[in-house]
């Protein structure tokens, strides 16, 4: 495991201190990337330690931590979040920005890696969103702002989480063949427990 910290300039241009971002290296031949995201509050080594411990030999894993805010949600109140949230209900405000900031982050941290190695996102509640709202970049070829995403995924993986900006989607979506087809063709694994 090594650590890493950086700033990134998001799809709009607004600059965002990101924390570390801790890599595991894959055990065995590297296959496969994937940028895992953390939920509200929390950084990428708690993930780090268990990713690291899972039996998938040919995967590096990418925990960045997010940058840290102030959240609505939460009062106001500063902690590590990938965007500002409010609440997570359909009817909720979606904080575009925040989103495409983090999916551009992303992006970048992935644009490096070796063009036969296959490209993931995953994540769990916020970092589940976040991936969702890179898939949904991703399909429809552009960042919310109209500017080109940059890489091709292979995998999206999301636990706990919910799909922003999701009144848009399905229009966003339908307007295109290639991102109804780039949609169609990417495997997404969903997960949600009972509370």
């Amino acid at each position: 495991t090594y650590v890493t910290s950086m700033s990134s300039s998001g799809a709009r241009g607004v600059r965002r201190e990101y924390g570390r971002t801790y890599v595991v290296r894959p055990k065995g031949r590297h296959l496969a990337t994937i940028v895992w995201l953390h939920g509200i509050g929390d950084n990428g080594n708690s993930w780090s330690q268990v990713l690291g411990n899972l039996p998938l030999d040919n995967v590096k894993w990418i925990c960045p931590t997010a940058p840290t805010r102030p959240v609505a949600a939460f009062g106001g109140f500063p902690c590590t979040a990938w965007f500002d949230v409010e609440e997570t209900s359909v009817d909720g405000p979606d904080d575009v920005q925040g989103l495409d900031a983090s999916a551009a982050h992303i992006a970048n941290l992935l644009s490096s890696e070796p063009s036969d190695v296959r490209l993931g996102i995953g994540g769990f509640s916020m970092g589940a969103a976040t991936a969702l709202h890179s898939a949904a970049c991703y399909a429809h070829g552009r960042f919310s702002n109209g500017v080109a995403y940059p890489i091709t995924l292979s995998a999206i993986i999301g636990l706990s989480g919910w799909l922003p900006c999701s009144r848009a989607l399905r229009t966003k979506i339908e307007s295109s063949q290639t991102a109804f087809r780039r949609a169609a063709a990417l495997p997404i694994m969903l997960g949600h427990g009972r509370g």
